[in-house]
């Protein structure tokens, strides 16, 4: 995991989102399979049919330590791109996590894993291997143009993608949001007198 990868990881994605505008930002409904989960890697991007999953495997083939395998999947809420047995396969090799617009299932095998999966939930239907699909090309994923190597980060609040072009100029800004929160949450929370104030400057303007 290179320097950027892991001072984006400190960074909540709430601060990420606020530094792009919310311009970034999957969709809510991809969501972590469990509270506690967080992400950030480089995208390694699949894109595939609805009900096939072969290259899914093929880019946990080619995939190097702390990628996210980042899986357009069209949304297909039927077929699951994975279940335990493929996402163990993905944990062993050094995948950083998977986040798919789609569904996983072997949801109890998966969770006991403790590997980070974001989708939009389970499903109890298999996808076939036909051998249709693309890896490490530019992707769509939960309403997000997603491009191979962007740095994608998850946790409980959701999932951003930050362009390459961008990575530097959205951490300082992100870095710069998180301090101003704690910051305030210092000065402000708990203090009566504070928050008067505070909401005061707020509405008047």
């Amino acid at each position: 995991m290179n320097n950027i990868v892991k001072e984006f990881l400190n960074i909540p994605t709430t601060c990420i989102s606020d530094a792009m505008n919310g311009l970034n930002n999957l969709d809510p409904a991809i969501k972590s399979l469990k509270e506690g989960y967080h992400l950030a890697g480089r995208a390694l991007t699949v894109k595939i049919p609805v009900g096939d999953n072969l290259a899914v495997l093929r880019a946990i083939r080619e995939s190097k330590p702390g990628d996210i395998l980042v899986v357009d999947a069209k949304g297909d809420r039927y077929r699951a791109i994975a279940g335990d047995f493929v996402v163990g396969m993905a944990q062993t090799l050094g995948i950083g996590g998977i986040v798919v617009d789609g569904v996983i299932r072997d949801i109890v095998g998966i969770k006991e894993l403790d590997f980070p999966v974001f989708s939009k939930g389970t499903t109890v239907a298999a996808s076939g291997k036909g051998g249709v699909g693309e890896i490490n090309i530019p992707i769509s994923c939960g309403g997000v143009a997603v491009n191979p190597g962007d740095i994608i980060v998850g946790d409980t609040d959701g999932v951003v993608v930050i362009p390459q072009r961008k990575e530097q100029e959205v951490l300082a800004k992100a870095s710069d949001k998180l301090k101003k929160d704690q910051e305030r949450e210092a000065n402000i929370s708990g203090n009566r007198e504070a928050i008067i104030k505070y909401l005061d400057q707020l509405l008047s303007k």
